[in-house]
């Protein structure tokens, strides 16, 4: 599983010209489900997530988490595209899991996330979305769960 985690001051998403999602201060999550995932990867990233030390503290040292920050509110997008095979110039997305494996996964990355209290909106798997974010820093990092 992959997740591009950007701190953001405001985040939304909006499906068909309607506002879907939006959050204020917190982490916008792109998430992609790899073919080979298990609900063992969802709980790690939705952990991993939760927890990054990725605000600063009083010195303005990068060392805070989303809670201790105030800022536990999330927008969780699927992204399929994060495993792009691009090795020609035409990306392949044959890594990725189909909806019947990626769906369970995202929605359970999505309640894990709850379940540590915070407040998660989302767009919609598989629709058009429109995503917008005033960045924090910017300060963005890449997650994969092979490597966490």
């Amino acid at each position: 599983m992959r997740a591009v985690v950007t701190r953001v001051n405001s985040a939304s998403v909006e499906i068909d010209g309607a506002l879907h999602g939006q959050i204020g201060k917190g982490l916008l999550v792109l998430l992609g489900v790899h073919q080979a995932d298990t609900e063992a990867e969802a709980r790690k990233i939705a952990d991993k997530i939760c927890g990054l030390r990725i605000f600063e503290d009083e010195a303005g040292k990068i060392n805070v988490n989303p809670v201790n920050a105030g800022a536990t509110e999330l927008l969780i997008i699927s992204q399929f595209t994060l495993f792009a095979d691009c090795s020609s110039r035409r990306p392949g997305f044959s890594h990725a899991a189909r909806p019947e494996t990626a769906i369970p996964l995202y929605e359970l990355v999505i309640a894990e996330c709850r379940a540590r209290g915070f407040h998660v909106e989302t767009g919609v798997f598989g629709a058009y979305m429109k995503v917008n974010s005033e960045n924090d820093g910017p300060f963005t990092i890449l997650l994969d769960t092979k490597e966490l």
